[in-house]
């Protein structure tokens, strides 16, 4: 049981609580846009001439199914997840055990063993794309491709302080990849959903960063707030900030919500503003509050009206 806990310590179980949320709008959006209710056409069938029937798992009809298809989203999810954050951990192992804040980590601190996250993320990978195999071809020719952008994050801070907003791009794939789970198709609004979540977390990953400003200086690592300063830094997380805000609005109104979903986008916009009111270039003591709790709150109480509006309306 220890080493369950261990490794769930090592990807940071409870920061899944910022993307799943998302990956549930797009579900739920997939499962109640009724014009995907079909199966695949004789022309996606010649498409993909050689997979065996029973690949191709089509748009969910009945409650069993449509659950069936939520349990894979949440295994892709959990899996990628896992392999991203385990992967980060294994890459920057050296710099963890140089810097005071990091190096009670698992990996620097010998509680799992280098091999044993690297097996880790391996593993994860393996089940995450044969997870997109039972949702449907698009998935799975796509899963490489997801693989890719989430285990590449890893490499950025070495020499681009665009990294917050590859992770961002990471974390996007949540909204639009369980839309894709469910229909097969792109649509404009998860992709809206998608492009909030880029900035959303780009902004928070930034005020996060401000953690390490001086160690990433002195080890000639990348952020944004390393590069420009704590000042400027907050500047640029609270444009990303009004970025994220535009598009959940934007969303808003080309999705043709109702007052649930408003609220939802209220109480969102609230938090990105009570990060911010919290969180000063003299003052950082609150960082974590304003990286965990008040992202936490924001990702899930919006999910939760988003939803609810959808099915109720």
């Amino acid at each position: 049981m220890s080493t369950v806990k261990n490794y769930l310590s090592l990807v940071k179980f409870s920061h899944t609580i910022f993307a799943m949320p998302f990956a549930l709008i797009g579900f739920v959006l997939g499962v109640t846009n009724y014009k995907y209710y079909r199966v695949f056409t004789s022309s996606a069938h010649s498409l993909f001439d050689g997979f065996p029937q029973n690949f191709f798992l089509y748009y969910p009809k009945t409650w069993i199914e449509v659950g069936v298809r939520l349990l894979l989203v949440v295994i892709c999810m959990v899996t990628a997840r896992s392999a991203a954050m385990g992967f980060n951990r294994y890459l920057d192992r050296h710099f963890d055990a140089k810097n005071p804040r990091t190096a009670n980590r698992e990996i620097p601190a010998g509680i799992i063993s280098a091999s044993n996250a690297l097996s880790f993320v391996i593993g994860s990978s393996i089940l995450f794309v044969i997870a997109t195999y039972f949702i449907n071809p698009l998935c799975f020719y796509l899963s490489p491709v997801a693989l890719f952008v989430i285990l590449f994050y890893s490499y950025t801070k070495r020499f681009t302080y665009l990294c917050h907003l590859v992770l961002g791009v990471g974390l996007s794939l949540a909204p639009i990849g369980a839309y894709l789970a469910v229909t097969g198709n792109f649509d404009t609004l998860p992709i809206l959903f998608s492009f909030a979540v880029v900035f959303w977390v780009s902004g928070f990953d930034i005020i996060y960063a401000l953690n390490d400003i001086n160690f990433d200086q002195s080890h000639k690592l990348y952020s944004i707030p390393a590069v420009v300063g704590t000042k400027k830094g907050l500047r640029v997380s609270k444009l990303l900030h009004s970025a994220s805000a535009i598009c959940v609005l934007l969303a808003g109104y080309y999705g043709s919500f109702h007052l649930l979903y408003w609220l939802g986008v209220l109480l969102f916009i609230g938090m990105l503003f009570y990060q911010h009111s919290i969180v000063k270039p003299n003052d950082l003591s609150k960082v974590n509050i304003a990286f965990m709790t008040a992202n936490g709150i924001a990702s899930v109480v919006f999910a939760v009206f988003v939803i609810a509006d959808v099915l109720i309306n």
